[in-house]
This record gives C-alpha cells, structure tokens and sequence, in this order.
C-alpha cells in the first residue's frame, strides 16, 4: 500500500489553516504542524513533505504564482488562492480586485473600487468571507437592514493581506453561507519566518476624478497612503510579535447622469381604463389624446420615468487599518495566537445635482415598438411656470468601523491526534460622522420649467428645455431630508476540531462550531416636505450669491451623446453649509434641519446557530493514486427578531407626486423563527499521470436570508405618492437557499508554474427567498388621493390623472373644504386626508420561500504559461454560467425568481519580472449581469450593469535590494459605467469615473 500525501491528509479547516505560510510548520519533525521553523524560504504547509522540500528561493510576481498554482493542485476539493509576493506586498491595491483575477470570481464596484464579489453566477448574498478561518461581520448606512451579509473587501488594506483562499466546493469543516465559494482572507504571523521584518511605505495617489466636479466638490490632486509592518520572534522561536499599519487617504469623484426615482412600468392593456376617473397616473393618454410615436398597444409592457437627474459628487475617504499579532509556543507541541484586527472607514462626500421631476400631464415623445417598450424621447408640455426646475445639494459622512480579537490554541496530543480550538469577537459598525445625520439633503428650485423632454436614444441621456434659462434671483428653497442611520452587527464563535490519524492512509476531522451573530437596524428621519411651487420664503427667501453658474456637458465627457447640442446645458452648484445657513435665516430656526438620533424604527435580529461535523479521509492506490474526503454537517439555527416601529397618524398631499406621512410614537413588534440542516459533501480526485488531476466533488450548501429578509418590524417609507406608499417587514422564519453541488475539473500542470484546467459546475437550488409584494391598508390611514374632490376634478375639471390640475382644480373650487390648507401667494397649500376619504394602499414587500427548483451550471477555463526563464509570463481565465433564474423584461409585476449576479466574466494578465524590473498588465471583464430585482414602491424593475472592462497596470523598479520603487495605474483607458432597467433605453445611471494613478516606495530595514 503507498504512502499517502501528506498534503491530501490536511482537509479540514484545522489543517488548511497552514497552507500558505509553513515557516512555523514546515514539517520538519515529522509533519508536526506546530515543528520549530526553518531557515529556508516559506513554503506552504499543504505542500511540504517531511522528505522531499525544495529550497530553490522564487520572489516576486513568479513566487506568489507558483505558491498559487500549488495551493490548487495540493487541495482537497476545488480550490484557487491568491498570494502575497512578500510581506507587505499584495498584487493588488483592493482586495476584491484581486479576488477579480480569479476564474469565476466577479465583483462589484462603488466609486470604481472593487467592494462584494460574485462567484460563479452567486451573488454577494450567497458568498461567505472568513478572516483567519473566522466568519467576519458586515455593516452599512444604507437606509435600511444589509441586503447582503457578504463582507466588503473596501475595508481591509491590501498590506495587511498574506493571502486569499476561494474554495469553490463544499467542506464539512467550513462554517455554513458560501454557496459560490467561501473565501478565506490570510494575515501573516510572526512565527512564520525566522527573519525579523522591517519595513515602512509611502504612496501618492492622483484620482483625477477628484478633479472632473465643480468646484465645492473637488478633491485635492494628491494625496497621501503610508503603512508599516514590523515582525520578529525570539531566537528560541517561542515567542513572536507582529504589528502592522496603514493610513490611507483618497479624494475621488463621479458625475452621474440617472433617473434617480425610477421607471413606472405597466401593462399596455390597462390603458383602456383612461376615462378621467379612472385614470392611471403615469399612464400614457390613447391616442390621438397625446403625440406619442409608436404608442404601446394593448397587451405590452411599456415604461415612464419619474424624473431625469444629473449629479456630481465629491467623495473624501480616510481609511485606517491596524493589526497586531502575538504568537507563543512553550512546547514543539503547542501554539497559540492571540490577533486583533481592526479596519475604520470615514467618508464624506458632497453632492450637487440637477432635475427635472414629471407628472405625467401633456406627454409626448417616441417609443420603440415592441414589448417592452421603452422611450426614445420622452417629454411633457407643460404651461409657463407649472414646474419645477430642482437643484439640490446633499452632505454624507459615515464611519464604518470593523473590529475583531480572537484566540487560536493548536495542540498535538500525540503522533495521531491533534486538536485546534479558536474564539473570536467581532464587530462591524456604521453610523453618522456628522451630528446632522448619515445622509442629508436640501432642495432648491426655480418654478420656471417650460416643456420638458429626454432623449434615451444614446448612452448619454440628454435633457431638453424650452423657454428656461437659470436665473439667481428664481432660486427658492424647497423641502429638505436629514436622514440618520446606525447599523451593528457582531459575531462571537467559538470553534473546536480535532484530526485523528487512524493510519498511513486514512484519517478523521471532526468539530463542533457555536456561533451567536447579532445585527442591529436603526433610522430617524427629519424631513420637510414643502416641495414644489409649496416653497417657504420665495424666491427672495435665498440669498443670490450662493449660486455658481456652470455647465453640465463638460462632466460628461468620455459618453457618448453628453455633446449633444439639445442639452440644457446649466446648473447652479453651491455649498451645502451656506444653503443651510440660509435657510436656518429664512424658516427662522433649525428644528427640521437637523438629524435626529431618537431611533423611531429600531430592529434587532440575532441567529444562534450549533453546528457539528465530521469528515473521513482515505488515500489508497487503484493503478493511480486516489484520494477521498467524505463529510457531513449538521447546523441549527433560531432566529429571534423584536422590534420598535414608528406609528404613522396622518397622511397630507403636499405637491403633485408627494404625499408624506406624519408618524407619532412607537410600538414594539417582532417575530422568530428556526431551522435545522444535514449538509453531507464529497471530494474526490485522482492523478491520472503526474502531471495530470481528475476531481470530482458533490456537496450540499445554505446561504442564509439577507438581514433586510428576516428582520420582524414594518418599514413605512415616509413619503407616499399619488398612487400609494411603500414598506417592508420581513419574515424570521424564512429558510436559507439551499444548493446541491456537482463539480468536475481536470487540470494539466505541464511546467512549473504552468498549467491548463477546466472546470464544469451544477447547482440545483431550492426554497429561494422570493421577495413578495402585498398590498393592504395600515393603521386606518386615509388619503386625498381619489376622495369626491379629487374625483370631480378628473371629470368636470378633465384633468383626468394630471395631478397638478387636480390640485389647482381642488384649491380653486374648494378653498374651504376640510383638510385643504389653502394657498399663500402663489404658493399651493397642503391637502390633508379625512375620515371619509379612501383608505391609503400600501405595496409591502417581504420575502416566501419558493419551493420550486431551480438551475444554475457554468464552465470555467484557466491558462497559464511562464515563458521559461525569459521573466515573462501570461495567465487568462474565462467563465461561462447560465440559469433559469433570469428576468422576463417583457413580463409586468414583481419577479422574484430571478438570480442577482448571474454573468460571465474573464481576466487576461500579461507581466515581466527580472531582478530589477517587473510589470504586469491585468484586463479583466465582466458581461452583463443583474444587479438588483426591484420588488417593492413605483413597479418592479429589474437592474442591469452593462458590460465593462477594465485596464490596469503596475510597474515595479527595485532601485536598491532595500528599496523598491512601484507605480499603479488603475482603470487607466478611463472606462465609464452604465446600468439599465427591462433595455437600454430605459436607463438606470451612467457614471463618469476617472483613472487612478499611485507612485510609491517600500524600504526594508
């Protein structure tokens, strides 16, 4: 019988915990993996043999392929890695750019940063991220409950990063959430190497997005990022100490043209009920009633929009990292690893933008035939001074702050026994940096808006005016929202393993896993609702020197259609600080323009979750060698949900399309909820030849429900529209997706550090979180919308869904009715709703579990070559997935059975490298993919990210052996994004970003 691989035996988490840095294990007695380190170069644990180790010493961009390509064949199961070159550095500035590199691995960007991944067609929901083998938390400001527990990569510095682990199949050992792949983030340890390491660095970073905004938002040219990393041991090798920084400061910036309040999709059918009373707001009139080209027939599905935005937005982010490590092993036969992490995230950005809002009177324009249809021009005649022109400036500054300590203890008990326990805290927290709020916004405008069309023709979506031109002496203050948000979410687990080597060929991983996860969702909002022609002050109300004249096009300038010469080209851009000051001038106090911390909607949701595992392991010889691993987890999880919700009271129609609700008080909600799981896993491969792998694996994974899902408490949204309002309570007792995995692979390693592989996977998918949409009424709410009036005024007053008639209609010919609040000047007054008027109609989205079964299979191809000893190199990697789970664009209402992230994706990387120079060149793409499935408020809308493609580059010069010298390009073609709804006319946002260029130094010492 032949002796097994050493490599093979190690697969569970206790193990694999040794992969890649084997200093402090480096199997010198025995395979122990707790053995005294040796003085030769780092070699990965997993690949180490008590008999056979090179010593050849490999740096650079080669080292870190070839300790890759190592990582992948010595695994168990479907595996990939990225590693640093050395201490300190990591290949890629951003983590989740580098994750990008990787076949099947895909991410999402924010700002042109890479933040959440997607692998292999599962989105950021369905991956799961460990530090250091633990289950690392999640937070943001979103203005709701985290859509997404997946960790963002943004968070963690590059240089504090030993390496990145993607295991792409199943394994018993591994905490439950990583249906795509469970990605591991390695940190160094000073017991690792001998050597005592030294060393400090210092970056430039030019942004010159900072500089493509107007002038309140710009950046600074440059600015600064320094990190240092200090590790050594003692000469025993019992004891080591490291410590590592980084502060990093970047100005950036974008300009983004969208329909920031989205589409009102509906069915052309419906358009037969337009006979005044019934109208439908938002409905395009019959023909010959409107000039509409290529007006949707009965039966297709057409689109509107709400709005045409342009915005320029200034963003200042200082990030800090810190790491400090403290290693002791009194014994050859015991270590133990007391870590703190710790990662602070402070943005501020400053926002000045642009719209013009419609309400559905007079329209006019082009469709494309077919369904869906989309415009091509869409536009509305609208009589002089009926509407607004808005411009608006907003203020965001947040903190987001992880930290994590935990305590790892590994023992030898004897030859065949080893045990692992390991303990973490750890906390992921978002709230406001300002004491006005997370997110706060205050509205301008100038009610002097002639006809008002887009064309949706080009990527550019380009605004037409007539009659308008910007005058400061029209400006006048409008409604105003200081929104505040605070998000928690904390982890504590604690983790025991053990290995039972029961003989040369066989061994047993078992475990027991106890973790308690806790998120916290709070938001106070203080909004002003005088928007409109409901202004407070009039145009005189402002001073006029706030306003700076400037053009929209030259924002725009790498999209095409951003010169077209129909554009209304001009905006004012202003300072946030002198809006506000003004307007504390004008209302006479600065009650309503403050944020609150009084959390009014307060949710708490915590998982308790023990979980058990086994896995067997068996090498054995059948003309090749063969390995298995056979394993199975048992996970149970309660989940508990209490809640504080505010209680709406009353609800006033204050302009055409806003209709708020005024709360007061609170009450107390929540619900629970429990599951239980048997997730059996299986990998097997064989060496066909030396060279040669065949694997097969089998597995069954959760991904557990967003915190949005199965959070107990009811969400109103503070401002209804004319058609209804909008909410959200989710369901506690709501089960996770669950996946059953097939995986097969073969790969070809036919040089060192060459290979070529081939991958094809299948999930079969089972109770999908299908989110749902119900409509009801809530708290005996009323509403003016469709009362007698409301009603007279769309037939006697043939306004039919024109909701600026209907209001002059109702102010002119009931000034004294209940509820309406009469006008001041020429400033329309409020609608409040009464007792007899109908009840308001809510559409409350939640989530069900869909007990229908659904597919997902792709294929990924992997190249790599190093061009001998010539320093060149080239690897490329492609990915191919398709599903069921796709949108029908065609079909109106709520979707849900749908895949987000769903896309192909492919990388192609070129570099040289001697002992001087190296260079490398990364293209890496991505197809076009889903995004987000909108289910809730103005119709359901899908969410496409158009294709992109980004190059990078990095250059390296070794000026002495102790200094280094490196410049970064990234995204240096100047790509720009683009997002869409059901097609490409039917425009989400394109957004103009800019390269990014980075010139640093590294010194050892």
């Amino acid at each position: 019988m032949r002796t097994p691989r050493p490599a093979l035996r190690l697969t569970s988490l206790a193990a694999a915990s040794g992969l890649l840095f084997a200093g402090a294990a480096a199997m010198a007695q025995g395979g122990n993996p707790n053995a005294g380190p040796t003085p030769t170069t780092s070699v990965p644990q997993a690949l180490a043999s008590t008999t056979q180790l090179e010593t050849v010493v490999v740096t650079g961009i080669r080292r870190a392929l070839e300790t890759s390509v190592n990582l992948k064949r010595s695994s168990s199961g479907l595996v990939d890695g990225i590693v640093a070159e050395d201490i300190g550095k990591f290949p890629d500035t951003n983590l989740a750019e580098s994750l990008s590199r990787i076949s099947g691995v895909s991410i999402d960007r924010a700002n042109g940063e890479g933040t959440r991944i997607t692998v292999r067609g599962m989105g950021p929901d369905f991956n799961l991220v460990l530090l250091n083998g633990r289950q690392m938390p999640g937070s943001s400001v979103d203005g709701g409950a985290p859509s997404s527990r997946s960790f963002d990569f943004s968070n963690l510095a590059a240089d504090g990063v030993a390496a990145l682990e993607v295991y792409k199949t199943s394994r018993a050992s591994s905490p439950t959430g990583g249906m795509g792949a469970t990605i591991n983030v390695r940190t160094p340890r000073p017991l690792d190497t001998r050597d005592t390491i030294a060393q400090v660095g210092v970056k430039l970073v030019n942004d010159d997005s900072a500089r493509r905004l107007p002038g309140e938002e710009q950046g600074k040219k440059l600015t600064p990022e320094v990190s240092g990393i200090y590790s050594t041991q003692t000469n025993d090798g019992s004891f080591g100490i490291a410590l590592m920084g980084t502060y990093q400061v970047r100005d950036s910036g974008y300009s983004q043209a969208n329909v920031s309040s989205g589409w009102k999709t509906f069915d052309g059918i419906k358009d037969n009920n337009w006979d005044g009373a019934n109208a439908i707001w938002g409905g395009l009139p019959p023909a010959p009633t409107a000039d509409i080209k290529n007006r949707p027939v009965a039966g297709s599905v057409y689109s509107v929009p709400q709005n045409l935005n342009y915005s320029f937005t200034g963003v200042h982010r200082e990030r800090l990292n810190g790491q400090l490590v403290l290693q002791y092993k009194p014994t050859k036969d015991l270590i133990g690893t007391l870590d703190f992490v710790m990662s602070e995230q402070k943005f501020r950005q400053r926002r000045n933008d642009i719209s013009a809002w419609f309400n559905y009177g007079g329209q006019f324009g082009e469709y494309q035939t077919g369904s869906p249809a989309s415009p091509i021009i869409y536009g509305e005649k609208i009589p002089a001074g009926n509407a607004d022109l808005a411009m608006g400036a907003s203020r965001i500054q947040t903190k987001n702050k992880n930290q994590q300590i935990g305590l790892n203890l590994k023992w030898k008990a004897n030859d065949a026994l080893n045990f692992e326990f390991d303990a973490h805290h750890s906390t992921a927290t978002s709230g406001a940096n300002d004491p006005l709020g997370t997110s706060v916004t205050l509205g301008t405008a100038s009610m002097n808006r002639g006809d008002t069309s887009v064309d949706f023709s080009n990527k550019f979506p380009v605004l037409m005016i007539k009659g308008t031109t910007l005058d400061p002496a029209a400006q006048q203050l409008q409604g105003s929202v200081f929104g505040n948000s605070y998000q928690k979410n904390r982890i504590n687990q604690i983790q025991t393993k053990g290995n039972w080597k029961i003989d040369a060929d066989s061994s047993l991983d078992f475990g027991l896993t106890l973790t308690d996860v806790s998120n916290r969702s709070a938001f106070a909002n203080v909004q002003r609702d005088t928007w409109g022609n409901n202004a407070a002050g009039g145009p005189a109300g402002l001073p006029d020197n706030i306003w700076k004249a400037d053009s929209i096009s030259k924002y725009f300038q790498n999209i095409p259609g951003a010169g077209d010469p129909r554009l209304f080209n001009q905006f004012f851009y202003f300072n946030f600080e002198d809006l506000r000051a003004a307007a504390i001038k004008t209302l006479g106090s600065d009650t309503l323009l403050k944020a609150s911390f009084d959390w009014q909607d307060d949710f708490r949701t915590t998982e308790k979750s023990q979980a058990v595992f086994g896995q067997y392991n068996l090498g054995w010889e059948m003309g090749v060698p063969m390995e298995v691993a056979i394993g199975a987890r048992y996970e149970r999880t309660k989940v508990s949900s209490p809640s504080v919700e505010k209680i709406p009271v009353s609800v006033a129609w204050v302009a055409n399309n806003e209709v708020p609700i005024s709360f007061n008080g609170t009450r107390s909600s929540g619900r629970d909820g429990k599951y239980g799981y048997f997730l059996p896993s299986i990998d097997f491969s064989a060496d066909v030849t030396s060279d040669t792998k065949l694997r097969a694996s089998y597995g069954q994974t959760i991904g557990r429900p967003g915190w949005n899902a199965i959070q107990g408490g009811l969400k109103l949204d503070p401002l209804a529209r004319v058609d209804g309002g909008s909410g959200s309570v989710g369901n506690p007792n709501l089960k996770p997706l669950k996946s059953s995995n097939l995986d097969f692979s073969a790969e070809h390693y036919y040089a060192k550090s060459s290979y070529v592989a081939a991958s094809y996977f299948r999930k079969s998918l089972k109770d999908y979180n299908e989110a749902v949409i119900n409509s009801t009424s809530l708290f005996d709410l009323h509403t003016p919308i469709g009362n007698a009036m409301y009603k007279q005024a769309q037939t006697t007053g043939g306004c039919g869904a024109d909701s600026d008639c209907i209001r002059k209609y109702i102010f002119t010919n009931f000034p004294n009715a209940p509820g309406v609040n009469g006008t001041t000047g020429t400033s329309l007054g409020s609608i409040t709703a009464q007792p007899s008027d109908p009840l308001l109609m809510f559409k409350i989205g939640s989530y069900i579990n869909n007990q229908r079964t659904s597919k997902l299979s792709g294929i990924e191809l992997n190249a790599q070559h190093i061009f001998g000893n010539t320093g060149f190199g080239v690897s490329a990697n492609y990915t191919k997935v398709k599903s069921n789970l796709n949108y029908n664009n065609a079909k109106a209402g709520a979707q849900t059975d749908v895949l987000v992230g769903l896309g192909n994706s492919g990388n192609l990387v070129g570099f040289f490298e001697n002992e001087t120079f190296s260079t490398r060149i990364a293209y890496n793409w991505r197809g076009k993919f889903l995004a987000a499935n909108y289910g809730g408020s103005e119709g359901a809308q899908p969410l496409y990210v158009e294709p992109f493609g980004q190059f990078d580059l990095s250059v390296g010069y070794n000026y002495t052996k102790n200094l280094r010298l490196q410049l970064e390009m990234i995204n240096f073609t100047d790509e720009y994004t683009r997002t869409h709804l059901r097609n490409e006319n039917q425009i989400g946002a394109v957004t103009q970003l800019g390269r990014r260029i980075m010139l640093g130094a590294r010194y050892k010492f």
